[in-house]
Formats: structure tokens, C-alpha cells, sequence
């Protein structure tokens, strides 16, 4: 079982998570947005990753679709011109701002849970969102991330508790994450 204070942390670092993972410079405006269900998510495609615990696998997903607005954001993100990426380096920026995403919960989840783990991205169809619900999680959440009123991302947690899970966040101190390098 997971508690309501734990799961108030998992959408607080995955809020956090997002907004420091999707940006491109540090004037980006990133607006993130808890949805109740799946039912808005329409992009073709996701990038998949896990933080794994003894306790827990949280999965994480941020759905995407390669048109002209996200490929320019992306592009931006890689610092290059939009007209010299190919799909392949759209699927490699993708994965990377994932693994900023992943990495940064997995770093929030580190001051609660030792011996965490994280996957290597995963690109995956949209359709696999659909069945979250077989993973018999204890917890599914999706969000809206909204970039600079312009770019449109999905992102979703779905934790598998092993154990019961229970931690509190202090929501009052947030550091400021840019997507630094950070060494395993």
C-alpha cells in the first residue's frame, strides 16, 4: 500500500522532475498539470524508464509526437539547428530529456529509499500506455507539461509497491534543476 503523504511526494518529484527535464534555457516557462485519467494522451509515441527499489518500481513515460513544435523544442535543447536532425536524433534527444526526468526522481527518491536503480530509455507506441493498468500498480498518475505555452508533452508515473510505502516530502524547499550531468 502506498500512502497518500507518499503519493503527494511521487507527484511532487515528478512535477519538479518535469519542469527541470523539458527545457531548453533557463527562461522556458514549463506548466505542469495533473490529469485524472489517460483519455488526453494522444502522442504516437513514449519514452519508457524505472527506478526499481526493493520496495517499489516506479515507471515513468513521457508520450510525444515528432511535429514541427516539438521537433524546434527539442531541437533547441540539443543546441541544434532543427533542419539538421534527423528522426534518429529526435529519438536520442527524447531519450536523454527522459533519462533527465527519470534521473532527477531517482535522485529526490534517493533521500527516502537507498539501493535505487534506473532503466536506460525505451522508445515505445502510445498504445502501451493503455495497459498500465495490467501492472496491478498502486498507484497511476498522468500529467500535462506544457512548455512556453506552445509545446505539448505527457508524462506518467505508475508505481509497483512491493512493500508498504510511506515518506514525506518538504514541499516548502525545492531545488532548481537545469538537467545536469550527473555521474552514477
Amino acid at each position: 500500500m502506498i500512502s497518500q503523504q507518499a503519493k503527494d511526494g511521487f507527484e511532487f518529484f515528478v512535477t519538479n522532475a518535469l519542469k527541470a527535464a523539458v527545457v531548453s534555457s533557463p527562461d522556458d516557462r514549463v506548466d505542469v498539470t495533473a490529469l485524472e485519467d489517460s483519455s488526453e494522451i494522444k502522442e504516437e509515441r513514449m519514452v519508457l524508464l524505472t527506478v526499481s527499489s526493493y520496495l517499489f518500481r516506479a515507471i515513468t513515460m513521457m508520450s510525444f509526437t515528432l511535429d514541427a513544435a516539438t521537433r524546434h523544442h527539442l531541437a533547441a535543447i540539443h543546441r541544434a539547428p532543427a533542419e539538421s536532425m534527423g528522426e534518429a536524433d529526435y529519438l536520442d534527444v527524447i531519450g536523454e530529456v527522459g533519462n533527465i526526468f527519470c534521473g532527477a526522481l531517482n535522485r529526490d527518491l534517493s533521500h527516502h529509499f537507498p539501493y535505487l536503480g534506473m532503466s536506460t530509455p525505451n522508445v515505445l507506441e502510445r498504445e502501451c500506455i493503455d495497459y498500465l493498468d495490467e501492472l496491478d500498480a498502486s498507484y497511476i498518475r498522468h500529467f500535462r507539461v506544457v512548455v512556453n505555452d506552445g509545446v505539448t508533452f505527457h508524462a506518467s508515473l505508475c508505481v509497483c509497491d512491493f512493500a508498504d510505502i510511506d515518506f514525506q516530502v518538504d514541499t516548502s524547499a525545492v531545488e532548481e534543476s537545469h538537467g545536469e550531468l550527473e555521474l552514477f
